[in-house]
């Protein structure tokens, strides 16, 4: 018998074909300078003169390139302390985040005990609280436990997000249960399984947390400015570059877009460092 061959595709649909892969490459490239002109713009802002950014007409390019803009708001303000309080408030939430987002998404995903659904939808409701609702109380439970004015009243109440452990719980999920079984008739405890077969399947979903946890707390503006605003030695940087940076009858927004440009720096540097692992994170855990 001879073998059945597929119809080969007629010119007009291999050029309906050519036309659709063109009308999506186009679509990426407009949605792509969309989504990169504001930062572009920050760049251009940040090494124009103040002179050239008041000129009129529009630069696309520095027309008085300068450093003047890093170097004078480094020189008048402790950027550079407001650079380590970021640092350190932003590295221990998520770290104390990632840990417990972990260990509780496990149990929710992977131990029966009672009443595990209805506990679980207790907490994805809490989701839809907003944050201004809880401040006054999260305020007053930080004065209760005297951690005012310390980093520790920013740390303890932004740690173990209820997203983050519904993203572990569904990625835990997708790990089969055969698997488990296997560690616990050799032997092996709950916490032994959980650190030597769980955890090391789990890249995708550390990266995933550590991106959003990291990038969520080194942005944050609000918890931060009610808790340090008796105390500028505990300043972040996006407390600082508003009440330090941003006069109040005018603003060198040349400064200020330098400062910002080195406020994004550490989340770009995390970003390519865990981007091989953000895309299957968020895969594996069933989020489209």
């Amino acid at each position: 018998m001879s073998a059945v061959t597929a119809p080969s595709q007629t010119p007009r649909a291999r050029r309906r074909g050519r036309g659709q892969r063109v009308a999506r490459l186009v679509a990426a490239i407009a949605v792509t300078l969309v989504m990169f002109f504001p930062l572009y713009w920050m760049v251009v802002t940040a090494f124009s003169t103040r002179q050239s950014l008041y000129a009129p007409g529009l630069h696309l390019w520095p027309s008085q390139f300068t450093f003047d803009n890093f170097v004078t708001p480094i020189r008048a303000f402790p950027v550079w302390h407001w650079f380590r309080n970021s640092v350190v408030i932003a590295v221990l939430v998520t770290a104390i985040t990632a840990v417990v987002n972990l260990l509780a998404g496990y149990a929710f995903a992977k131990l029966p005990f009672r009443g595990r659904n209805v506990l679980f939808l207790l907490l994805l409701s809490t989701m839809m609280i907003p944050i201004q609702a809880i401040m006054v109380p999260q305020f007053d439970l930080v004065i209760d436990l005297g951690l005012y004015g310390t980093i520790w009243a920013v740390v303890l109440p932004t740690s173990a997000a209820v997203f983050g452990i519904f993203l572990a719980r569904q990625f835990f999920l997708s790990i089969p249960d055969e698997l488990l079984e296997a560690a616990r008739v050799d032997g092996a405890s709950q916490l032994r399984t959980f650190l030597q077969v769980v955890l090391p399947l789990s890249k995708p979903l550390v990266a995933v947390l550590v991106l959003l946890t990291f990038s969520a707390e080194w942005n944050d503006f609000a918890w931060p400015l009610v808790v340090f605003f008796s105390s500028n030695e505990l300043f972040t940087l996006p407390l600082g570059l508003v009440t330090d940076l941003k006069g109040q009858y005018g603003t060198n927004y040349g400064a200020l877009m330098a400062m910002t440009l080195l406020t994004l720096a550490p989340v770009i540097i995390l970003f390519l460092a865990f981007q091989r692992y953000f895309v299957a994170g968020f895969a594996r855990s069933g989020i489209r």
